[in-house]
């Protein structure tokens, strides 16, 4: 579920968004190698299995012990629910964060529900035939993301855990916030919000507000996979922000 992805110095940590897997980075590991020793991670219940109560803190229990072979304190990298699990992780864990880089995901999304979306979800032509086939169900930046998410069997492509368990982790968010979580924050933090972004509008600017020692950027004409949707973008805030915490 850890993976070693080289280089060497500072530990950095890659955490992905719901549907997402440790994959979906492999195309910024390059650039990023040059910062520390990157270090990408796959969910529980994305190709493994879920934990027995799908609450964050399970999945934070679950992540701590997954990186406890690191031992030094970590510069976290999160998309999506990744973004939230470093927040909540720096907040739980303190000495174990020295940064963290929060992509496209706020605090509160509490009144919203995930059954609409699970059952498009489930209306999904799995198995999808061939790569071409994702590419021209999701488009090429979404079709990209699950080309490297999903499994990959003799009849083609098709989810990598139950559509059960993605919807009740995003319905946990409905039914509860996390700002508690991140006024605990400490460390400095880059909060990176797409355009059409899924999160509540003005959070993110909110979060930065809160934050002690915290950057914000909106990217425009970017969806929720920035890093993906505008990779030139993302790459130049990233490094921006890894330059100035690594040399403190």
């Amino acid at each position: 579920m850890l993976y070693d992805e080289g280089g060497s110095g500072t530990p950095i940590l890659l955490l992905h968004g719901l549907m997402g897997s440790a994959r979906t980075w492999s195309d910024h590991l390059g650039w990023l190698r040059p910062f520390g020793h990157l270090y990408t991670f796959d969910a529980a219940g994305h190709g493994r299995p879920a934990p027995a109560e799908l609450s964050t803190e399970a999945f934070i229990a679950d992540l701590a012990a997954a990186t406890e072979v690191i031992t030094e304190p970590m510069v976290v990298i999160g998309h999506s629910m990744g973004g939230l699990h470093g927040w909540v992780f720096a907040a739980e864990f303190p000495d174990r964060v020295r940064a963290l880089v929060v992509e496209d995901i706020a605090p509160d999304f509490t009144g919203r529900t995930a059954d609409d979306w699970a059952a498009m979800v489930e209306s999904w032509p799995q198995p999808f035939p061939d790569a071409d086939a994702v590419i021209d169900f999701f488009g090429p930046v979404a079709g990209r993301y699950f080309l490297n998410s999903f499994d990959h069997g003799p009849d083609g492509y098709r989810l990598h855990g139950a559509v059960a368990t993605f919807r009740d982790i995003s319905q946990e968010w409905g039914s509860r916030d996390f700002w508690a979580q991140w006024r605990a924050v400490r460390v400095p933090t880059l909060l990176i919000e797409g355009e059409h972004t899924i999160t509540p509008p003005g959070q993110m600017r909110q979060m930065a507000e809160v934050g002690p020692d915290t950057d914000y950027v909106l990217v425009q004409e970017a969806g929720h996979l920035v890093h993906d949707d505008q990779p030139q973008r993302y790459r130049t805030e990233v490094e921006r922000f890894l330059s100035r915490v690594l040399a403190d």
